[in-house]
């Protein structure tokens, strides 16, 4: 049975979409092989470039070459100009370097599922033409470490509604066990304790989602990880609190300074922190604190760091590189770090 011929132009439109770019373009001649040999249609090029210039004309990104010739008009036996079009290929809605940075933000992304990376990242191909996709075959996913027990898209959905509207949500917070298998967090009675949180912002970092909001039962700003999130659900008819009401928030959140100031998402007040760092690990510090660190102090071979951050960002870091920083000021900081680097040698002293 005969294709209907309304449907030429779809399959136009799709032969444009999957084999044509800038670098890769087509004939009407190599359309028409095309629509033969993989669409089982017919098509004379006089149909074809009526429906090229028919998508051209109702807007679709379809670029083409033009040149005149004169062509012999047998009724009038005269010469006239006439226009061959030819080299036809659409602009993508995205190029592939837009599609690559796309794709890795997933690849490299801690808190998708390995399932749902496949799932999108085959999406995005879509967005392009075959070469992109065949250029795709030689990058390899690393494994996931997210768990695919918690459905992180349909947290953002509620939580972006929330937000929207000025309501409250109600939620649990999971952690793993020794079976490797994300639990309730549970209350002193033993049973799953529930979170009624008043949502503020959504923030990416670390390759993850975090929700900067504020537990109901205090006066602070808190920092939820989206994929710990689990029976999530919008308090209908509630009203978040506002933000400005909460002590250090009355102008609102900052949240680029927020993200600065709480590196990994701890929820404690920043301080300004003092330390003392070997000049090789100039890199280290600014790949981890950000060029908004200040050295108020240098010497040949060390510098003296100023800096404004959590006190438990600082903790970890200053212990990761035990060996050539110290921790200067506060002395209560200064005095914690010791404390953990003594503890860290008298559990290798029992071995």
């Amino acid at each position: 049975m005969d294709k209907p011929k309304k449907i030429i132009i779809l399959n136009i439109l799709d032969i444009l979409n999957r084999y044509t770019d800038c670098e890769h373009k087509l004939s009407q001649k190599e359309i028409q092989n095309i629509l033969k040999n993989e669409y089982d249609m017919k098509v004379e090029r006089k149909a074809i470039r009526r429906n090229l210039m028919t998508l051209y004309d109702c807007g679709y990104p379809i670029e083409f070459e033009t040149k005149k010739r004169e062509v012999l008009n047998k009724e009038t036996g005269e010469y006239e100009d006439n226009s061959i079009y030819y080299d036809f290929y659409i602009e993508h809605e995205f190029d592939d370097t837009e599609l690559r940075l796309l794709i890795d933000s997933i690849v490299f992304s801690s808190h998708i599922p390995q399932g749902d990376k496949k799932r999108l990242i085959g999406k995005l191909e879509g967005l392009s033409n075959k070469y992109f996709t065949s250029r795709m075959k030689h990058v390899a996913t690393a494994k996931s470490k997210a768990s695919s027990t918690n459905n992180i898209f349909y947290t953002l959905e509620i939580l972006d509604e929330a937000i929207s509207k000025g309501e409250q949500v109600v939620f649990h917070y999971d952690e793993y066990g020794t079976d490797k298998k994300l639990h309730h967090r549970i209350n002193s009675a033993g049973e799953p304790r529930e979170y009624l949180i008043n949502p503020y912002q959504i923030a990416a970092t670390n390759g993850r989602y975090y929700l900067v909001c504020n537990y109901d039962k205090y006066d602070q700003v808190s920092n939820y990880r989206l994929d710990r999130i689990s029976d999530i659900r919008r308090v209908e008819g509630s009203k978040a609190k506002p933000i400005t009401t909460l002590p250090g928030m009355e102008k609102g959140l900052d949240l680029t300074k927020h993200m600065s100031e709480h590196i990994s998402m701890f929820t404690k007040e920043p301080v300004w922190v003092k330390f003392r760092a070997q000049k090789y690990n100039l890199n280290d510090i600014i790949d981890f604190f950000g060029t908004d660190v200040r050295f108020v102090e240098e010497t040949e071979d060390t510098v003296t760091v100023s800096v404004k951050i959590s006190e438990k960002d600082m903790e970890l870091w200053a212990l990761q590189f035990a060996t050539q920083v110290t921790v200067l000021e506060p002395q209560s900081l200064a005095e914690k770090c010791k404390e953990n680097i003594k503890i860290a040698m008298q559990r290798y002293e029992e071995i």
